[in-house]
């Protein structure tokens, strides 16, 4: 299986298969050492604060604040410190990551969506740091959970998310002091005690080599002051050297001098044995997006081929030089403390434009996994299966299910990928490119409602290189699509403002059905916010644009969209002429169904005007067009409008004949069009009223 993108069976992927964010689960391992500082933390948990010695309720939640620096295992405390304590947090257990491994902070935006999806709540598109923060910490305040807050930049980070409540815990690792919080407890870790450390080699090396020579490892212990991540290294060089004593590492390291840190000079070392094209992978996996590695990435990186790839990425991981990532998939993370010797090697070593060479050659790859992903969707098309012929054994994928578990696996790292393109700026061809391919990826797998949220981001990153490189075209394009996510979030007032600057880019563009939609939706924009005039003026506006193109079907509906926006304002008279010019429409289009729905609105307008003979004729037609068209919950909802007609008009044995007709048709439950006609009528009757008011 190591030349295809997953495995066959299309195993489910588990939140542990991505980068430890929130609510993902650590990576499995037996927890070394640390004895003291897990005792002291798991006291100060306990331990009275000073809000209670004072006399008063503590306010918020209790925070634990793991300070050290990358390499020391602060995470892996922090991980471990949260499984003993989890039980006692039964309500939820979430994690974040508050720094990307450059070290640039997250987003509060971002971590507080993270955090709400994985407390399954609703995180809407588009929602500011302010608001979905507040949301985090009001769902917060009535349960008993645990917060694990990595790789905190500084203490606002912190800050904003902490819960109200003192039955929850949060426990923040930072590399240094997080002043402004109070009442925090900290715990500063240095190195590893030396029967930890011991064994800790001992994983890598075997104990033979330890036990020989006890005093040769403990020095080892102490050139590599105990801490995790070089003795990490250490280990790894070990292993790769098996006839190699451990004297002999301590040796080169005493002989190496002291520049650098110990994980810096057990690196060097490492480094240099390695071979030309193994360096030269290892140090191009710097620029994997979010730190996260799999055999394409290092495959597109390193131009080599995908087995070949996979086992480099292995051989790292038994050096110590890349963490596995607990996956269905094989993928690896770059340990943070190691980026930024990787990030000198390369600029020391590597000329720029074949770095930027490797990035597009990433970025090529994921467009093309990313086309391969959807494809496998449309495979009753031609053209989808023409695609996926043409493509490499290595690029496809064996079924849709696979498919979307690989998509959702890698989706921090494609979306990383994305911001990485945009804020590169010399590749927004590669970028667009790939953003279009995600979009539709995202929307064919997860649905356009389930993915709202990645889809509002890559929108916002199109409308950057859009108005970075003066493309109208594509600026409409992004407005566009974020007002419409905007609009169904409710925030109708920002989707008018951006409808209105997508209407500018697309005259500017000389798009002619950019334009359209963007004066249609102003019009449904103005609609929504109550302006009826106004929405009737848009459509109008619309409406000439697309009778001047000869556009028949949109004229048709948005003759419907006008009588609308009059029935609300209570303009019977305007509103009865455009939908019966919409029903001629759709006639002279064919299209059965429309003409019948129509028709049914005439009908219901004509009830508002006082017209109940007419409605009574015109409702019958609809029945009519409704059968043709085969649409039976349609006919269902038109025959309890005529029964409510006829019982108006004095005719209950009719009415009830109708009724009898509607449960034959759909059963005893209410068909779903009776439910949205009826409802659509009493809105329309309070907006009229509202309007003559």
């Amino acid at each position: 299986m190591t030349d295809q993108a997953v495995d066959t069976d299309g195993a489910k992927a588990s939140s542990a298969g991505r980068r430890p964010a929130a609510g993902s689960a650590p990576t499995k391992g037996q927890f070394l050492g640390r004895t003291r500082e897990l005792k002291e933390l798991r006291a100060d948990i306990e331990r009275a604060g000073l809000d209670t010695l004072a006399g008063r309720k503590a306010p918020r939640a209790r925070v634990l604040l793991i300070a050290g620096k990358p390499g020391s295992g602060r995470t892996a405390l922090a991980e471990e410190l949260v499984r003993q304590v989890a039980e006692s947090y039964p309500d939820a257990v979430l994690r974040a990551r508050l720094a990307e491994p450059d070290g640039t902070p997250v987003p509060t935006e971002r971590t507080a969506r993270e955090l709400l999806t994985a407390l399954e709540l609703p995180a809407p598109p588009g929602a500011g740091a302010e608001d979905l923060s507040a949301a985090v910490r009001d769902a917060l305040a009535t349960r008993r959970a645990a917060l694990l807050l990595d790789d905190a930049a500084d203490a606002e980070q912190v800050d904003v998310l902490l819960p109200d409540t003192p039955e929850c815990l949060v426990v923040a690792v930072s590399g240094g002091p997080l002043t402004g919080i109070a009442d925090v407890r900290p715990c500063t870790l240095g190195g590893l005690d030396t029967k930890s450390a011991l064994e800790l080699l001992e994983r890598f090396a075997g104990s033979v080599r330890i036990t020989v020579d006890p005093l040769a490892a403990e020095g080892l212990v102490e050139e590599c002051a105990g801490q995790p991540g070089a003795l990490v290294l250490a280990g790894g060089w070990l292993a790769a050297r098996p006839t190699s004593a451990v004297a002999d590492l301590a040796k080169q390291l005493r002989a190496d001098g002291e520049e650098g840190s110990p994980a810096a000079r057990i690196f060097r070392l490492t480094y240099t044995g390695l071979p030309a094209a193994a360096a030269r992978t290892l140090r191009l996996l710097s620029l994997a997006p979010a730190g996260l590695v799999d055999p394409h990435t290092a495959s597109a990186l390193a131009g080599c081929s995908v087995d070949a790839a996979r086992t480099t990425l292995d051989d790292f991981a038994a050096l110590g030089l890349l963490r596995p990532v607990e996956s269905p998939l094989p993928q690896y993370e770059v340990p943070g403390f190691l980026l930024p010797l990787l990030r000198a090697l390369t600029e020391s070593e590597d000329r720029p434009a074949e770095l930027q060479l490797a990035r597009a050659r990433m970025l090529e790859r994921t467009v093309r996994l990313l086309v391969s992903c959807r494809a496998i969707t449309e495979t009753d098309s031609s053209p989808a299966r023409e695609k996926l012929a043409g493509m490499p054994r290595a690029l496809r994928f064996p079924n849709p299910r696979a498919a979307e578990d690989w998509l959702r696996i890698r989706q921090p790292a494609l979306l990383a990928a994305a911001r990485l393109a945009v804020a590169d700026g010399e590749l927004d061809t590669l970028a667009r490119r790939l953003m279009a391919a995600l979009v539709r990826a995202l929307v064919v797998h997860f649905g356009t409602r389930a993915a709202a949220a990645e889809l509002y981001g890559i929108h916002r990153l199109v409308l950057d290189v859009a108005e970075r490189r003066r493309l109208p075209r594509e600026r409409a394009a992004a407005l566009l699509n974020l007002a419409d996510l905007d609009e169904r979030t409710g925030r109708t007032a920002a989707a008018l403002a951006r409808y209105r600057a997508a209407l500018d880019a697309a005259r500017e563009a000389n798009d002619p059905y950019a334009t359209g939609r963007a004066m249609e939706s102003v019009g449904g924009a103005h609609l929504e916010l109550g302006d009826f005039d106004r929405a009737a003026d848009w459509y109008g506006r619309a409406l000439a644009q697309r009778l001047a193109r000869d556009e028949r079907l949109d004229a048709a509906r948005l003759y419907g969209r006008i009588a609308t926006a009059h029935t609300y304002a209570g303009r019977y008279g305007e509103a009865l002429r455009n939908w019966r010019a919409a029903v001629t429409g759709h006639r002279r289009n064919g299209d059965v169904a429309a003409q019948a729905r129509a028709l049914s609105e005439l009908a219901r307008v004509q009830e508002y005007a006082g017209r109940p003979e007419e409605s009574l004729r015109t409702c019958q037609d609809a029945i009519e067009w409704a059968r043709r068209a085969e649409d039976l919950r349609l006919q269902a909802a038109l025959q309890l409008r005529l029964a409510d007609t006829l019982d108006r008009l004095g005719d209950p044995a009719a009415a009830r004949l109708h009724r009898g007709a509607a449960e034959r048709m759909l059963g005893d439950e209410p068909p779903e069009g009776a439910m949205a006609m009826e409802q659509g009528a009493n809105a329309c009757e309070i907006r009229s009223t509202s309007a003559e008011d």
